[in-house]
């Protein structure tokens, strides 16, 4: 028997499923169960944008939490935003294991005292090149490493950031836009900016629904697509940070 069967991980999901990934991956869910997961496990999935959370007596039997991404803010004051952010501080004292990525990242730093907010350079969309802070090899989330690069690059598209990381937060990386492209608390607390589960067709996806919908201006999305189809990404070294992260005990 495989030592992962039976192991539980929860999908908090932020955002409902476009019409694209509907049709292409059969919605966000299976995006992220085909990127985080592993035969074996169990993946239960709660649209937190929806009013849908997890029960409270069935937190503990999960091993790991994911937050994903979302067109809301991080730092609004919708009810399910504020609801995400005490069970995120649930978790924590649960010690639970809590990944978050682009506005999962965000809702992270708020729930446990940074700052969140727009983006001082606007909106980032595309391949970024993103820069890992030194000594990260000496941290168990890089243990499997035989070497950690200087930087690496990830899918990007968000407005806003993380402006100040929690007290007991660790700056991991950063870039020429992002102050704070990831962070992490303990061995239990770990975001994202970036998007290490999407694929490329996504993110184009992603950008022609946000010129038609008049978020980005044709020429910005233009210049967007143009940089994504000529720019390689670093998906496989995102994705192995995460699965280190979630599955290692």
């Amino acid at each position: 028997m495989n030592e992962i069967t039976d192991r539980k991980y929860c999908l908090l999901l932020a955002a409902n499923d476009s019409d694209y990934v509907k049709k292409v991956y059969g919605g966000y869910y299976n995006v992220f169960v085909k990127a985080f997961g592993e035969e074996g496990e169990r993946w239960d999935c709660f649209r937190v944008v929806n009013g849908e959370f997890p029960p409270m007596d069935q937190l503990e039997s999960y091993e790991g939490f994911v937050v994903s991404g979302s067109p809301n803010d991080a730092h609004g004051n919708d009810l399910w935003v504020l609801k995400l952010c005490v069970l995120l501080r649930i978790l924590d004292g649960l010690k639970k294991k809590v990944l978050g990525i682009c506005f999962g990242h965000q809702v992270l730093s708020r729930a446990h005292g940074g700052k969140v907010g727009k983006a001082k350079l606007g909106w980032d969309i595309g391949i970024r090149r993103v820069n890992l802070v030194n000594g990260l090899e000496n941290l168990q989330l890089f243990e499997t490493f035989q070497e950690v690069p200087q930087s690496a690059s990830i899918i990007e598209v968000h407005q806003d950031e993380v402006r100040m990381v929690p007290p007991r937060a660790k700056v991991l990386a950063y870039s020429d836009h992002t102050r704070v492209e990831a962070f992490a608390i303990g061995n239990h607390i770990l975001g994202f900016q970036g998007h290490p589960e999407y694929t490329k067709d996504i993110l184009n996806n992603l950008v022609d629904r946000l010129v038609n919908n008049a978020s980005i201006t044709r020429k910005f999305g233009d210049d967007a697509k143009k940089s994504i189809d000529e720019s390689e990404i670093d998906r496989e070294f995102w994705l192995r940070i995460c699965k280190t992260f979630l599955k290692e005990r």
